[in-house]
């Protein structure tokens, strides 16, 4: 019998193009592919370095000169909610959870379009089609869930997320909410409620994508207790988010081949640029 030995990921990098966070920046990605049988645990040990899933891509800012994008996640133990999130958390009672596999449907695309027509006409999802929206839910190889929040009394959909089931936590690949409801605060309370759901899962963390101080957009991951940021190579506790600057300096970024040996795989397998 011929046996032939697992392919290491082969990691990328994109060409450079505008931040879409921070004005006058350039943003640049490393990037890898994510398939086959190993795709899980791939997953896996590269979200614990920072890494990001888009459909069948895991992905890291590698920018020239700014390293102002830093991955965020929410120890669940050190969570404690303040007085505005536990206003929040009254408003929203009457929302209902609805967790399924991840299968787009034309009552989330159309209030996936009024979300980025209200909040992100410009930003680069805007001309997303349905067809685009149902890759970006159901191109998935690894364990995901489609969590919507409705409102009984309206009979609505007013919230979904697409949300990836790790082995320590849940990451919150994409969320969307119902933009003429801004005082409930939607963002806020569906991050509430998936550290609810995983407290009774025993995750002890959620995934928050990229914290990125001096964005406006990013600035309200700050606002949640028992955060964690990666940077240098570990995750650390935000105190005082003030701490953190989107400073640019020409050091600011290791070369590309370095980030890459420093990459650790699932199995102890090298990585290759």
């Amino acid at each position: 019998m011929r046996h032939t030995l697992p392919i290491a990921p082969q990691f990328y990098v994109t060409a450079p193009q505008p931040c879409p966070y921070l004005e006058d920046r350039m943003e640049r990605k490393l990037f890898t592919s994510l398939q086959g049988d190993n795709a899980d645990r791939l997953n896996n040990g590269l979200s614990q370095q920072g890494f990001r899933r888009s459909q069948n891509v895991l992905y890291r800012p590698s920018c020239a000169e700014c390293s102002a994008c830093l991955s965020a996640r929410i120890d669940i133990t050190r969570f404690k909610p303040t007085k505005s999130q536990k206003r929040t958390a009254r408003r929203n009672a009457g929302l209902v959870r609805h967790a399924t596999s991840p299968w787009a449907t034309e009552e989330q695309y159309d209030l996936f379009r009024r979300y980025l027509d209200a909040r992100h006409a410009d930003g680069g999802m805007a001309d997303m089609d349905v067809f685009e929206f149902s890759a970006m839910i159901e191109e998935t190889p690894i364990r995901s869930r489609v969590i919507e929040y409705s409102d009984r009394e309206a009979d609505a959909l007013v919230g979904v997320s697409l949300t990836d089931v790790l082995e320590d936590g849940l990451s919150m690949v994409y969320s969307f909410y119902a933009p003429d409801r801004l005082q409930d605060s939607l963002g806020t309370h569906m991050i509430m409620d998936h550290i609810e759901i995983a407290r009774n899962a025993n995750l002890p963390y959620v995934y928050l994508g990229y914290w990125v101080p001096g964005s406006q957009k990013m600035g309200y991951k700050a606002k949640f207790s028992g955060l964690e940021v990666y940077i240098g190579g570990e995750w650390k506790s935000v105190s005082n988010p003030r701490e953190f600057s989107a400073d640019t300096h020409p050091l600011s970024t290791d070369p590309i081949a370095e980030q890459v040996a420093n990459i650790s795989l699932p199995d102890g397998r090298p990585t290759r640029l």
